[in-house]
């Protein structure tokens, strides 16, 4: 179950779990772009449900696991990667004392109070299955703090390493684990190429996506409650 799941570093961790035979579900509001995501993974010859859904919507994001759970039997991963900057996403970048609270509310219910939706939509079942993992997304701008339009963004992908915790704490006696993955600049728009980094680079989106993968594989099977800043050293830009 991928949220934010047509485009991005969503839609592509959707294709190469696809190719590893995983069945995979896509949530995105974009009905265009999931339509177009459905059609690239079976023609590549995977299984694929795409879901209209808008995560700020309890009720959309319930139907949607009930939909999945009868269509593949469980949710066994949870990759919460829908969000984005407010004021970028709603076309306001106006310093955070003047941004209207109507875009402050968009990032918060998206970026924050989405993921925790779809963790209260998948947890149950789950722990009652003895099997899972919850993938969270953070962001270095979490880490390092950011003025301007970028300050309730800051906070809410900050949220993101605490309820990683928490979730770890909660499924480990059921065998679920959860992690967070904290991104830098990622070549998934172009204005991602413009920050620094210790390598010189943005980061090519597989690079992001192998990782995640690695953390919902067995491979992974005794991580859990961490957060991993993959960012090519940009927190150490001085």
């Amino acid at each position: 179950m991928i949220t934010g799941g047509g485009s991005g570093m969503g839609l592509l961790t959707g294709e190469k779990l696809a190719e590893q035979g995983a069945n995979v579900a896509l949530l995105d509001v974009n009905e265009e772009a999931l339509a177009a995501a459905e059609e690239k993974i079976k023609a590549a010859g995977g299984s694929v449900l795409a879901l209209k859904v808008d995560i700020r919507n309890y009720a959309e994001v319930e139907a949607a696991e009930k939909r999945i759970v009868e269509t593949f039997g469980s949710v066994d991963i949870l990759i919460n990667a829908a969000g984005g900057m407010s004021g970028r996403c709603c076309g306001n970048c106006t310093s955070f004392e003047k941004l209207p609270i109507e875009v402050i509310d968009w990032g918060l219910d998206v970026n924050l109070r989405g993921a925790i939706y779809c963790c209260r939509a998948v947890l149950a079942g789950m722990m009652e299955r003895k099997r899972g993992v919850i993938i969270n997304f953070g962001s270095v701008t979490g880490e390092e703090g950011g003025g301007g339009p970028s300050l309730d963004y800051s906070a809410e992908k900050s949220a993101m390493k605490g309820m990683t915790k928490s979730l770890a704490i909660l499924g480990a006696p059921h065998n679920v684990r959860s992690c967070c993955v904290i991104p830098g600049p990622v070549l998934t728009r172009p204005g991602m190429a413009k920050m620094k980094t210790l390598l010189g680079r943005a980061a090519e989106t597989i690079e992001l996506v192998d990782f995640i993968l690695y953390l919902c594989s067995d491979k992974a099977a005794f991580i859990t409650g961490s957060s991993h800043v993959i960012d090519g050293g940009h927190l150490l830009v001085r």
